[in-house]
């Protein structure tokens, strides 16, 4: 039975992932915080991805590493930086100096996010990144690029969408997997016996995606659910979309601006600035004391 590495088992996909890998392989699940409720083939070993040398020993006698440590959202660039291209670096790297040849990486369909949601797009798309996460995603994808044409590493990269039991708004019909389908994704980047570097998409059988994932299913994945069944509620619920970016790009609420207040859209005019209010004469007419002064510094 093969050993694979979970990083950020103890998140969310992690949580979703786990039971359904159970009994296919030894689980080192590694995160910064506890997984207490461990299972047969389970084992957690406690490491910070940002540091190189926890990720050296997490990574040695590993046949795979399934990648999904770091910060799983929008944050400032500090964060994001330690977390999700340090972080990604350091696992990496280390993975290349122990041998472990296997890679998958969790980027996410923000690394694309500033397609429009009347586009399909398939895997070979220039990237157009919503946010600093999304950023980061596409750093993923580039340095995993490199190690496999660099180091003859086999690297996976899976552009995930919403990995839920069900799909909880309009935004997620598009972009929802579930569990099982993750897993089956997971399973072929492990076990597909024909690969270098490949991109597929995170999603599963839905009806409204925005993603053409040709060559996901090229190499095998026939996703089992759909996010369609749940439409009719979603749809009750969510209105139509509107104007603000949130509703017209594929990143969603990732394409807003800082503060929640909404972005420009491509090709907007915006607003001429407003000029300073002319100082009268007397109100810029400097005192008696501030000339005094002026006439001594000159002096």
């Amino acid at each position: 039975m093969k050993t694979i590495l979970m990083t950020g088992a103890a998140g969310r996909i992690g949580t979703f992932l786990r039971p359904e890998l159970a009994g296919k392989y030894k689980l080192r699940l590694s995160d910064i915080k506890p997984v207490r409720d461990l299972q047969r083939d389970e084992t957690f070993v406690r490491a910070d991805i940002s540091k190189f040398s926890d990720m050296l020993k997490v990574t040695r006698g590993v046949d795979a590493v399934v990648h999904f440590g770091g910060q799983s959202g929008e944050h400032d660039w500090d964060h994001i930086l330690s977390a999700n291209i340090i972080g990604f670096y350091n696992t990496l790297e280390a993975a290349r100096r122990n041998g472990v040849k296997r890679f998958l990486v969790a980027t996410s369909n923000h690394a694309v996010g500033f397609y429009r949601c009347d586009q399909i797009v398939d895997h070979t798309v220039y990237p157009r990144p919503d946010s600093r996460y999304g950023v980061s995603k596409a750093f993923n994808e580039a340095l995993a690029s490199l190690y496999a044409d660099r180091y003859g590493m086999q690297v996976f990269c899976m552009r995930i969408g919403n990995v839920n039991r069900e799909p909880i708004d309009r935004r997620r019909l598009a972009i929802w997997i579930s569990g099982r389908d993750m897993a089956q994704l997971v399973t072929i980047g492990i076990e597909h016996p024909k690969l270098h570097f490949e991109v597929v998409y995170g999603i599963s059988d839905n009806a409204r995606t925005w993603f053409d994932n040709t060559n996901a299913f090229r190499l095998g994945y026939r996703p089992q659910d759909r996010s369609e069944p749940h439409a009719v509620e979603i749809l009750k619920r969510d209105g139509p979309p509107g104007t603000a970016p949130e509703d017209i790009y594929q990143g969603g609420g990732h394409c807003m601006s800082e503060g929640g207040t909404r972005s420009r859209l491509a090709g907007e005019t915006a607003p001429a600035p407003k000029r300073k209010a002319a100082t009268s004469k007397r109100t810029s007419r400097k005192t008696p004391a501030k000339s005094a002064r002026k006439r001594k510094r000159t002096r």
